[in-house]
């Protein structure tokens, strides 16, 4: 046997001892939502070889100039021509992604920090550490582990291949073990979801989409913030839950034992709640709840932006927003182009003007006749004789804006494959927003805009009702279509609020969950939320328990 393959051989028989039977076992072990009481967690580390190595596997770190994070080193080192070496010694921390030996005295690892991998030459010859022994650098090549946790220190250098990597000077410090087998990738969604920080870690298109939402998030805030509009925070727990027509999540709290306190489902009448404090432009980025049905579009908890500023009208609403959108879609090319190259691009024109269907007119024109006077008391008859002629599904409450909204799912959206407005709502589909009579129908309808891309709602935004009278005449016929449910009331505190006297006002809000699935490219809102939806999250939850 070559001199190389013995010096390996203390190496090969530990990995020969843990694969493939052994490295199965524990991958099935660790995924497995059941879990032997009696069996130890940690399963690696118990080698001869790592014990010559490594003295203390979960060290405290200190504090290094040299130390560096591998963006920094990239730019500030890209300048070194091929085969050559920098004189400037340097530490990278990272974790092990793959490593190969070649020979007995030449390793390469590749350490993963912050979405980029950097080489890590080991040549035993050009180590400085005096106690590099041979025995010690066997050592280091048997307790090399994929997904280890790694503090490098040495030169960076340009290999003949011209890649930018690190010359060690010294065998690497363990900062933390890996103790469970890392597997090359991982496809089955159940067990995915069940351990969500291994997929994160496995699936670089995945995490790339977690920044991609950050990215989103930031750059509305920093948009509005520079429009002049002040970030706020609005209660999550109040004894109602207004602002939207939803069915509310309720707890109790230890200073009201004898209330029932709900979770908001929208922040809106807080929001106008400070407008009529005196703040004219504010905005609020935060968590929602609504206790409803999950699927690939909806979760329980979501995020949402609205912002609020006063002495806007529609247009002006519908202005600002295809600029943001336009913008916004810049930063997003830019940031897969650069940063998150696993997402694909998306193919989206979002240069304005965009198209606009009016609601009531594109309706007609697509059922080919004229709908009914949607004020009066036949309307909903009218409508169910509409639906049963054209064959279409009853909703399961058929209240007028339920067969309103049908109406549009079935032909309005359809339409909205590129950027597309949805104008002129029936004034019962929106009983915040003003109202005005259409000039073409004289229909009574809201000043209301809905933003659809790839047959999806992604902005709602109209101009505020502002009149307490008619607010509270819009609350008592919005009680109407509630028939029978006990929650169902009119919001006086609100109402007496609007008294004090709301300046004219635009508002909008947009889906952050469902913005980052569409420049993400998927259809699953689990993809953009960091642990899933909520039933993922009760599983990891149940499975952490059985184990």
């Amino acid at each position: 046997m070559s001199t190389a393959l013995k010096c390996l051989r203390p190496f090969l028989r530990l990995q020969a001892r843990l694969l493939p039977q052994a490295a199965s076992s524990a991958y099935l072990r660790f995924y497995s939502a059941a879990r032997s009481q009696n069996e130890p967690r940690i399963r690696f580390g118990s080698g001869i070889l790592e014990r010559r190595y490594i003295s203390e596997p979960y060290p405290r770190i200190k504090p290094e100039k040299a130390a560096i994070e591998c963006k920094e080193f990239f730019e500030r080192y890209r300048e070194i021509h091929r085969e050559h070496t920098s004189k400037e010694e340097v530490i990278i921390r990272g974790r092990i992604w793959s490593f190969r030996a070649a020979g007995s005295k030449l390793a390469f690892v590749d350490l993963y920090q912050d979405n980029r991998k950097i080489q890590c030459i080991f040549n035993y010859g050009k180590l400085a550490d005096t106690d590099s022994s041979p025995s010690r650098f066997k050592g280091f090549l048997g307790s090399l582990h994929r997904g280890n946790v790694l503090s490098v220190k040495g030169f960076p250098h340009r290999t003949s291949r011209n890649e930018l990597s690190i010359q060690a000077t010294e065998l690497p410090q363990l900062l933390s073990r890996c103790s469970q087998f890392l597997p090359e990738d991982l496809k089955d969604q159940e067990t995915r979801m069940r351990n969500r920080h291994v997929d994160l870690l496995i699936n670089p298109w995945l995490s790339d989409t977690i920044r991609l939402r950050a990215k989103v998030i930031q750059f509305l805030r920093q948009y509005l913030s520079d429009d002049g509009h002040i970030e706020v925070q609005t209660p999550i727990l109040a004894d109602t839950a207004g602002g939207a027509v939803a069915r509310p999540f309720t707890t109790t709290a230890t200073e009201f034992q004898n209330r029932r306190i709900s979770l908001r489902i929208a922040p809106e009448l807080w929001l106008k709640r400070l407008v009529l404090g005196g703040f004219e432009k504010i905005f609020e980025i935060g968590p929602s709840f609504r206790n409803e049905g999950i699927d690939l579009n909806h979760n329980p908890e979501f995020t949402t932006c609205e912002f609020y500023r006063t002495y806007v009208e529609l247009e002006g609403l519908i202005s600002k927003t295809e600029t943001m959108f336009l913008r916004l879609s810049r930063v997003v090319a830019t940031m897969l182009q650069y940063e998150c190259r696993n997402i694909p691009p998306q193919e989206i024109d979002f240069s304005p003007p965009y198209r606009r269907l009016d609601f009531i007119p594109a309706v007609e024109a697509a059922v080919g006749q004229q709908l009914p006077d949607l004020t009066s008391l036949v309307a909903q008859s009218e409508l169910l004789a509409l639906f049963n002629d054209k064959g279409i599904t009853l909703p399961s409450l058929p209240t007028v804006p339920r067969l309103l909204e049908k109406l549009s799912s079935t032909y309005l959206e359809p339409q909205c494959i590129t950027p597309t407005w949805i104008i002129n709502h029936p004034e019962c589909l929106s009983p915040l927003s003003k109202s005005f009579i259409h000039p073409d129908n004289q229909q009574r309808v809201a000043a209301r805009a809905e933003l659809f891309i790839e047959n999806q709602e992604f902005v709602n935004t109209y101009e505020e009702e502002n009149s307490p009278e008619e607010q509270r005449r819009k609350f008592e016929e919005q009680l109407l279509y509630h028939e029978g449910d006990p929650d169902a009331g009119v919001d006086e505190s609100y109402l007496q609020a609007l008294e004090w006297g709301l300046p004219p006002t635009g508002g909008w809000g947009c889906g952050i969950d469902r913005l980052c699935m569409l420049f993400a490219g998927t259809n699953r809102i689990a993809d953009v939320l960091s642990f899933g939806t909520l039933r993922n999250v009760i599983a990891l939850r149940q499975s952490s328990k059985r184990s």
